[in-house]
């Protein structure tokens, strides 16, 4: 087992480093890393419509898409993250793996008096407040779980660099995110500086609870490699922003298990081209599902048989083939 302590804070740099540990270590690996300040998004988010972008152009925040589901989140040298990658545990679902790659993280905030908890979805929340968003990747049999861990971070431009969705809170009597978050600092009995803290959990991990990991440094072969992803990926418009034609329909739904957003052109009642974006968990593509519904009529009973030959869930968690079908109507 291994644990990487990044030094680098550059977010491009970063999200590549995720998936290339992801793909080719074959032993766990626990991590913590910083960015400087930058949002990063889900795999299937439209990046346009996450972001303020007149902020985030006037203060040079990166934006950046990462390989994993869920949503949107701001981040700075006041905030930590950290990665988990293991062999996925028999058929688990995302549930289930949230629930064991958090628990390491709350049993350290715990054990120095901050009561954390892991709440809905991906949320570890203090008193009711957001600190930490997760997020989930698959690749063959291996899982990537990271998140975030705002310690100091700046809330002012957090609120300011994430655009304001009132999709996603309906039914809910929510404001803004900047009400909803809380940084781990303000729960402290005892001070502790950023670095302190860093310090502190990767000693937890490495306890006797958990024990067995041992320091990685990357080799010049593995730079290589990440700086070749960079470059050739995650440093690129069409990685991060995608391309964003105007579609003759569209439909955004926030279900219980996340947001999806549809897009499609439709010719003559056939769908010639579709997207889908969304805030959503899967353990496997959406890619796959715009290609099996490409050509289908665009009609309820045409939909259904399509997606008849595919387990839904596993490219939605937790929304039901009744709620996605909603999209279309």
């Amino acid at each position: 087992m291994y644990y990487i302590i990044d030094k680098s804070t550059d977010p491009y740099w970063n999200l590549a480093a995720e998936e290339y540990l992801l793909r080719q270590f074959d032993k766990p690996v626990f991590r913590l890393w910083q960015n400087n300040n930058a949002i990063i998004i889900g795999e299937h988010q439209n990046a346009l419509a996450e972001i303020n972008i007149d902020f985030v152009r006037d203060n040079n925040i990166a934006v950046v898409r990462r390989l994993s589901g869920g949503g949107a989140v701001f981040h700075d040298l006041g905030n930590v993250n950290f990665t988990f990658i293991d062999t996925r545990a028999g058929s688990e679902d995302t549930r289930e793996m949230f629930v064991r790659f958090t628990k390491p993280v709350l049993d350290a905030l715990n054990a120095i008096g901050v009561v954390a908890k892991l709440e809905g979805r991906n949320d570890l929340v203090i008193d009711g407040r957001k600190f930490s968003g997760n997020a989930i990747a698959i690749y063959k049999n291996r899982v990537l779980q990271h998140g975030t861990l705002l310690f100091s971070a700046s809330m002012a431009n957090l609120g300011e660099a994430l655009a304001n969705r009132p999709e996603k809170f309906t039914g809910k009597s929510v404001q803004s995110n900047r009400s909803r978050v809380t940084n781990i600092s303000e729960h402290l009995h005892t001070p502790m500086t950023i670095e302190e803290f860093i310090d502190y959990m990767y000693r937890f991990i490495n306890s006797s609870g958990y024990s067995g990991y041992s320091r990685y440094e990357y080799t010049p072969e593995d730079i290589e490699a990440i700086d070749k992803l960079v470059k050739e990926k995650y440093g690129t418009d069409e990685w991060n922003f995608g391309h964003s034609p105007k579609y003759t329909f569209r439909k955004v739904t926030k279900f219980p298990g996340g947001l999806i957003e549809l897009y499609m052109n439709v010719k003559r009642g056939i769908i010639e081209d579709i997207n889908i974006y969304g805030d959503y968990f899967f353990t496997r593509e959406t890619n796959e599902i715009e290609s099996l519904l490409l050509g289908c009529a665009h009609n309820s009973d045409s939909l259904r048989e399509r997606l008849s030959s595919v387990a839904l869930s596993d490219y939605f968690a937790n929304i039901s083939a009744d709620e996605f079908l909603t999209l279309f109507d």
